[in-house]
């Protein structure tokens, strides 16, 4: 396990649960498109890959999903634990390794803002593609390509590992995270057998207006986010699906 990725959030704790419960770009961005775009949960078997504290952990368990989750980073399995009082299974384990699941155990996966702590995505979306039901969907949501690059400068086409400082409560946290471009990320899931329904750039929710006005405004005019939802196909796919990369719309 590359705890290098991860452990930040061990660091953090209990106030980047506080934090991310009600923040602009947590709760008022992320949390409603991507729960959007997984659409009805309850009664299917779900799989919150990266769950973090529990946040929306507890969020599919409310809605009627039957949830597993897992996170390499132990005080995050801990807090999502209290999160969901003994109504989910949750695991330690990382993005980019092997899961303890079974193939085609899920009928859908959520990994909300973690695939880019993943040193290996190749590896994480095959896992994905391989504990995920034919038929099935995945829904991915990522740290936006070309505003990492407009931030961090450089190549944009060549993966990079960077670094941000995040100011908490608890103190100033490096955050080491993977840059990497849409079309490597895109490439990613399609060799490992998804097809991507849906690109999403979300818009912020509505709830964020007066909560947070300004972020409010610069959400409206620039991305922050990528969202993916991706399909693994329910049968064999074509010579065209199977030639390389590409984003499909049904």
């Amino acid at each position: 396990m590359d705890e290098g990725l991860w452990d930040a959030y061990d660091r953090m704790g209990l106030s980047f649960q506080q934090h991310a419960a009600d923040s602009a770009y947590n709760a008022h961005y992320d949390r409603p498109a991507v729960l959007a775009a997984l659409g009805p949960v309850a009664g299917r078997q779900v799989l919150d890959a990266a769950c973090g504290p529990g946040l929306y952990l507890r969020e599919l368990l409310d809605r009627g999903a039957e949830v597993t989750a897992f996170d390499a980073s132990p005080v995050m399995v801990s807090l999502a634990g209290e999160q969901t009082a003994g109504r989910a299974r949750i695991d330690q384990a990382a993005l980019g390794e092997p899961l303890p699941y079974p193939d085609n155990a899920f009928d859908l996966i959520v990994c909300a803002l973690a695939i880019h702590y993943a040193s290996d995505r190749a590896v994480a979306f095959a896992e994905f593609c391989r504990v995920l039901r034919p038929g099935g969907a995945a829904v991915v949501s990522t740290q936006h390509p070309v505003m990492d690059w407009l931030r961090k400068g450089g190549s944009y086409f060549q993966a990079t590992l960077e670094t941000d400082i995040w100011h908490t409560p608890s103190g100033d946290q490096a955050v080491p995270f993977w840059r990497e471009s849409l079309s490597a990320l895109c490439a990613a899931a399609t060799e490992a057998g998804f097809l991507i329904e849906k690109l999403i750039e979300p818009v912020p929710a509505e709830t964020m207006r007066e909560r947070y006005p300004e972020d409010y405004e610069r959400l409206g005019k620039e991305p922050g986010f990528l969202i993916l939802r991706l399909l693994k196909p329910a049968g064999p796919t074509s010579a065209w699906d199977t030639a390389g990369p590409g984003i499909t719309e049904r």
